[in-house]
């Protein structure tokens, strides 16, 4: 017995009107290309665009900073201190003491403190304006390998009390050193104008590096 014959597979008619809407489009593209490069006042609608919509980093990176030590200073100072007991020889009961004190003096500038406001970014996002809190000095840190005591003169009565461990504590003299060298670093020494000087030159090093081409720095009056 015969197999009856199977009809012929349908043939899928071919996509003609996609085609030619792909065709329109490429032409419309070209066409607007080459009307564009004729004219060049006539926008093209198609031609991408990019906008940059990226916040400034700038308060944020100078924020994570936190504290620029930009300046130190060196000291050293020799305390003078004496100690008498009224209607007492010192001979007797009383205690002098030369000590150098060596150490040094930090100047800085705390980002923490930055005001509302304090960074000023132009809407090009080409400038920018800093307003810094000023300068301020560090406690002072003392170098206690390089202080020593220069010359202790003791009374008989004092000399007697170190022998059996019951003399006076120097807790005081390195806190009278340590007041001496923020005395030596406040008087004159230019450490603060150093410090903001030094803060503005790696600032605008930093600000330079993160694209703005114009930069200002000052610092706040006191």
């Amino acid at each position: 017995m015969s197999t009856p014959a199977q009809p012929p597979p349908e043939r899928r008619p071919f996509p003609t009107a996609l085609v030619v809407l792909g065709l329109l489009t490429l032409g419309g593209f070209l066409f607007v290309g080459w009307v564009g490069n004729l004219i060049p006042d006539i926008s093209n609608p198609f031609r991408e665009t990019t906008v940059d919509r990226t916040g400034p980093a700038v308060l944020k990176s100078i924020r994570d900073l936190r504290e620029y030590r930009a300046a130190s200073g060196h000291f050293e100072v020799i305390v003078d201190v004496e100690k008498d007991t009224r209607f007492v020889p010192a001979a007797i009961k009383g205690e002098r003491v030369l000590f150098v004190a060596v150490g040094r003096v930090d100047a800085g500038v705390d980002f923490d403190a930055l005001a509302e406001g304090a960074v000023d970014v132009s809407s090009d996002r080409r400038g920018v304006r800093i307003v810094l809190p000023p300068a301020r000095f560090h406690e002072p840190q003392l170098d206690h390998d390089r202080s020593y005591v220069y010359d202790r003169d003791r009374g008989v009565i004092d000399r007697l009390q170190s022998l059996v461990g019951e003399g006076g504590s120097d807790a005081e003299l390195y806190r009278l050193a340590r007041d001496r060298l923020a005395a030596a670093a406040r008087d004159g020494s230019g450490l603060l104008a150093r410090a903001e000087t030094n803060t503005r030159a790696m600032l605008e090093s930093l600000l330079r590096s993160l694209g703005f081409v114009r930069v200002e720095i000052r610092f706040a009056a006191l």
